[in-house]
């Protein structure tokens, strides 16, 4: 059978996901190989260092560096609040004084006789890893992070922003191709994951943000409504830090596009269940996309399931144009031709026959489609 590799997306009913939490530097790990976590739970901690302020004491008392040492008032190691005086001079036997203060509260690092300056560092910032999925630890990495698997259901998106959140998952559109009106979003829907079928709008998504939904997910969003929503046009840059609520994660593209069959039956099949999303998205080296993780609970957690691997693409693979003409259609691959095909604009390239769902069958270029991985 003919084979090919071409990036995909994954809509999986039941796999192996696993995650890597780590800490941006060594600290804590707070649990321990064969733990059961909550995707809220934290498994990590450390503490960054605090930001730096220099106060030029030498200039504010109007002396030499090397005096600075001798007119401190608080010495190398000692916490001072903000505006606390750390240094004075007294003059005329007392009846004037200069001083200089602290403009941060923190530790007095450095006090230099050199340049006449003191170094006053913020408190140490805290920073915890939760465990983003419910599942157990597999692996704990030093004193750095952990590894946390489960089985479920996994499916990714094409486009997203926003980090990382959870809800359950809520259904408001009556099929993929549903474009759905603000009056479908109710206060009942806070907090919740909501699948909206294809188009959502920017005036949608506003309506979804007064009621505090974590996170929407739609087939289509306008590039305008995007670049009105975050002020600013995103470019190839890695997304996912974005302070937004909801994230939105975008699973076939930008413009009017109904989600596909596969990946809204899926969801629609675990209404109500407990999951996980993402909208970090990278689309250069070291593809990113945002993600779906719903962990499986009873007797589906028990079954046997295989990590999803890349199959490639093969005959009878399901799949999806990402350029035009037919940008957006999902097919089924029926013929992968050997050798390259010269195509309507000239160029000769590898192709694959793609079997679209009204019978018909277009070649389109193997550069111009996408797996569906399921």
């Amino acid at each position: 059978m003919a084979h090919a590799y071409t990036p995909g997306l994954k809509v999986v009913a039941n796999t192996i996901v696993r995650r890597e939490r780590r800490l941006p530097l060594a600290g804590e790990v707070l649990v321990k190989a064969g733990d059961v976590v909550k995707g809220t739970d934290v498994v990590a901690r450390t503490f960054l260092p605090g930001n730096v302020e220099t106060v030029n004491v030498a200039n504010k008392l109007g002396m030499p560096p090397e005096e600075v040492p001798k007119f401190m008032v608080a010495q190398q190691g000692a916490q001072v609040a903000e505006n606390q005086v750390i240094a004075e001079m007294k003059q005329l036997f007392g009846l004037f004084s200069s001083k200089a203060t602290s403009p941060v509260a923190g530790t007095i690092e450095t006090i230099s006789a050199v340049t006449g300056q003191v170094i006053v560092r913020e408190p140490p910032l805290a920073v915890s890893v939760t465990a983003y999925i419910d599942g157990e630890i597999v692996r704990v990495h030093g004193s750095v992070g952990v590894d946390v698997q489960c089985i479920g259901t996994f499916v990714q998106g094409i486009f997203g922003i926003g980090g990382e959140t959870h809800g359950d998952i809520a259904i408001v559109a009556a099929g993929p191709d549903d474009i759905v009106e603000s009056d479908r979003f109710g206060a009942e829907l806070a907090d919740q994951i909501v699948v909206a079928g294809s188009l959502v709008t920017g005036e949608v998504y506003e309506r979804a943000a007064a009621i505090g939904i974590a996170a929407l997910v739609c087939g289509g969003f306008h590039d305008r409504d995007l670049r009105r929503l975050l002020g600013y046009d995103l470019g190839v840059a890695i997304t996912g830090h974005e302070e937004i609520k909801p994230i939105l994660i975008i699973t076939e593209g930008f413009g009017c596009i109904a989600m596909a069959e596969a990946t809204f039956r899926l969801l629609q099949a675990h209404a109500g269940e407990h999951a996980s999303a993402n909208g970090a998205t990278q689309i250069r080296a070291g593809v990113l996309r945002p993600e779906i993780i719903i962990p499986a609970t009873g007797a589906r957690a028990a079954t046997d399931a295989e990590e999803s691997m890349p199959m490639g693409l093969t005959e009878g693979s399901p799949v999806r144009i990402i350029r035009e003409p037919g940008f957006g259609r999902i097919g089924v691959v029926k013929a992968l031709p050997a050798g390259v095909v010269e195509i309507e604009s000239e160029a000769k390239v590898r192709v694959a026959e793609v079997e679209l769902p009204d019978g018909s069958t277009a070649t389109v270029p193997r550069a111009n489609l996408e797996a569906i991985e399921r």
